[in-house]
């Protein structure tokens, strides 16, 4: 009985392990199959959209976001394949374990066919039972014997039965040798396309290398143009907020001063951190925050919020229920477009067409504006920012 139960732990064990490896696996597949979406993507919205004339420094900005992406894909796929080793290996052990244990109660079945054979010649059986005490103790030994022969019998069938399941698992496994050569085939493809697309990389660093003054010259002035619209920026919300205060008697503060309805608005959408909607769809080419520039040493890029690429025509939805706070005009043509939601401000800038109009009550995924299309370069990027009262905030922490 203590090694039926046993073997019965191990196995209880050996499948918990399995689905626990499942699992992981299964993430990994996702994981692989997002990322192949993302290259994709890559490809569409910023490899493939090129027209006339790019920028050599965009050019390698994709390049190598593009190649950031594969090298995570072939380190996803490796780490499957290791899964998928493991997973057999520990099968094939547990399925070796469990043979071993048949075998041994296959002997003992055996001797003990045997044995009782030789008790039936000798009569042993029948002298035990004649030597009982009693007529009861008699029964009882009559249904000991019955119990265990029935016991042992149940005991090689019921491993016999686990170990055929087992097998039948590793078969399973085994049949994934072939998802595990496609795999294989795939990592090789990925590991060609990203020495390619190295080649393709030395030879714009080289090209900038050659002109680095007139490329730093254009990414300062760039730079500087963000600054100013990110001033702009700044200063209208710091404007809003002392008029909002100002109308409803409020103290001047650095805050919005939120009545029962704004509060609940706030509440509201501080609980879907982490689950509002993309303010478009596409793929993020500039993260937030202060970042090292991948070309030049010692310049950075402080990047006020998310760069999405998007698709041409795309228009920018509202990430939150709320209220059009203002509308900017830029000087290079490009509007943006303010939504209030409570004390939090969402930003959608580099928009050419738009579509509301300042006070209008907004829901989640309403169009605000048609993003702009670079006309020479074939891109369209939105410019999202988000605020807490005149605090910035990362986006990505915000959104799905």
């Amino acid at each position: 009985m203590k090694k039926f139960r046993f073997a019965l732990t191990i196995l209880s064990i050996f499948l918990v392990c399995f689905s626990s490896f499942s699992q992981s696996r299964k993430q990994l597949e996702k994981k692989r199959s997002n990322l192949k979406k993302e290259i994709k993507k890559v490809n569409s919205l910023l490899i493939e959209t090129k027209k006339r004339k790019s920028n050599a420094l965009d050019d390698l900005k994709d390049l190598t976001q593009k190649i950031s992406i594969r090298e995570r894909l072939i380190e996803t796929i490796t780490l499957e394949n290791d899964l998928l080793n493991k997973e057999i290996k520990k099968n094939q052990k547990q399925i070796k374990k469990n043979n071993d244990e048949l075998a041994k109660l296959k002997l003992d079945y055996q001797k003990m066919v045997v044995k009782t054979y030789k008790s039936k010649s000798l009569q042993s059986k029948t002298m035990f039972l004649l030597s009982s005490e009693s007529f009861y103790q008699a029964y009882k030994r009559v249904k000991y014997m019955q119990q265990y022969n029935d016991f042992r019998k149940k005991q090689g069938e019921e491993i016999l039965v686990k170990t055929k399941e087992i097998e039948k698992l590793n078969d399973s496994l085994l049949q994934r040798k072939t998802v595990k050569e496609r795999l294989i085939a795939e990592e090789k493809d990925q590991n060609e396309a990203v020495e390619k697309d190295k080649e393709s990389q030395e030879k714009l660093i080289s090209s900038i290398k050659k002109q680095e003054s007139r490329y730093k010259r254009q990414l300062i002035k760039k730079q500087k143009e963000e600054k100013r619209i990110a001033a702009r920026i700044d200063r209208l919300i710091r404007d809003a907020i002392a008029k909002s205060n100002k109308a409803k008697g409020a103290k001047k503060s650095a805050k919005f001063a939120l009545n029962s309805a704004e509060k609940a608005l706030r509440a509201n959408f501080e609980q879907n951190k982490g689950s509002l909607p993309w303010p478009v769809s596409g793929i993020i080419t500039r993260k937030y925050g202060v970042q090292p520039h991948p070309t030049f040493p010692g310049i950075s890029i402080n990047s006020t919020g998310l760069h999405i690429a998007a698709k041409g025509n795309s228009d920018a939805k509202s990430i939150f229920n709320g209220e059009v706070m203002s509308i900017q005009g830029h000087p290079d043509g490009k509007k943006s477009v303010y939504v209030r939601h409570g004390n939090y401000i969402s930003v959608y800038n580099s928009l050419e067409t738009i579509y509301v109009k300042k006070g209008d009550p907004i829901k989640t995924g309403d169009k605000l504006g048609k993003i702009f299309t670079d006309k020479i370069t074939g891109k369209t990027k939105l410019s999202f920012v988000l605020y807490k009262n005149t605090t910035r905030l990362n986006p990505q922490e915000w959104i799905q």
